[in-house]
């Protein structure tokens, strides 16, 4: 869904910390923007120096959602600002200065265009599917979470595989012995579910993604699961796990657990300055080959 959007009411820039010359250019983020007297606020990623296990990022206060956050890094920045965004809904723009950027909307050398959009209202909104993962232990809900790209839950020790049944609403799919499972989003389709043999898939299709991780399994392909759809997956008591949201929040999962993942109520959106098709954006971050390795007309 992209609808059009006017001038943000304030911009929260989002800056990889660890990088002198994303500051540089938040400075100069800073400066631009003034002079079309829009209200600026900064924050650092610090994604770096997260301790393990923490599940949740609380917003940034008095954040609406016709604010903009504007990050200035790589996917992992772009994660971090997810997870400020999320509840209060703000549209989240980000100026690439990772490697492939696959979540930004622009590349360094474009600043001044995004600049002079955001200042004009020259930019639309298109909303992202979420997961929503709850774990339990019996029938007790112990955690929860949620993610943009993906959750995986994967064996805790290097030396010994995990055996999950994967369920989809309420009826056995398959087992796996194997290092772990992915459940993805459309977005996350391009991240970790795609280095592990998952299928590309395009925004705006509505779907969830199931994959195991290196099983020993006659039956391993990955499945593209309904929205609406419930996946549920069982640890076998033999052994501890350890789930993963968008490589960033790490829960324990004791053996025998199972987790839920949904599609999440809440979408995370995103600010588009051109109407872009994912098709091009495709080929251009991953350097797509098209036309033949003998050359066009050979």
């Amino acid at each position: 869904m992209i609808r059009a959007i006017g001038a943000p009411s304030r911009v929260h820039v989002v800056v990889n910390s660890q990088s002198n010359h994303a500051l540089r250019i938040a400075d100069s983020v800073d400066t631009g923007l003034s002079k079309h007297k829009i209200t600026t606020s900064r924050e650092s990623d610090e994604s770096e120096n997260a301790p393990f296990g923490t599940h949740e990022v609380t917003g940034v206060p008095g954040l609406l959602p016709t604010d903009l956050i504007l990050v200035i890094g790589g996917d992992g920045t772009m994660l971090r600002a997810a997870e400020l965004g999320r509840e209060s809904g703000a549209a989240i723009l980000g100026v690439n200065l990772g490697h492939v950027g696959f979540l930004a909307e622009a590349e360094e050398e474009n600043l001044q265009f995004v600049i002079d959009a955001i200042a004009g209202g020259e930019w639309s909104v298109e909303e992202r599917l979420a997961l929503d993962v709850m774990i339990f232990q019996g029938s007790e809900a112990v955690d929860r979470t949620w993610a943009l790209n993906e959750i995986s839950l994967e064996k805790h020790d290097r030396e010994k595989m995990i055996s999950v049944l994967a369920h989809v609403d309420d009826h056995p799919l398959s087992r796996w012995g194997c290092d772990g499972v992915i459940c993805a989003t459309p977005t996350g389709s391009t991240a970790y579910a795609f280095s592990a043999g998952g299928p590309i898939v395009w925004p705006e299709v509505s779907a969830l993604l199931l994959l195991p991780i290196s099983a020993h399994s006659l039956f391993a392909r990955p499945s593209v699961i309904a929205p609406t759809s419930v996946i549920r997956l069982e640890l076998s008591p033999e052994a501890d796990a350890v789930m993963w949201a968008d490589g960033r929040r790490m829960i324990a999962v004791a053996a025998g657990s199972s987790l839920e993942v949904r599609a999440n109520d809440q979408p995370v959106r995103f600010a588009r300055l051109v109407p872009a098709p994912f098709t091009d954006r495709l080929v251009a971050k991953f350097q797509l080959p098209v036309e033949g390795w003998r050359g066009v007309g050979k």
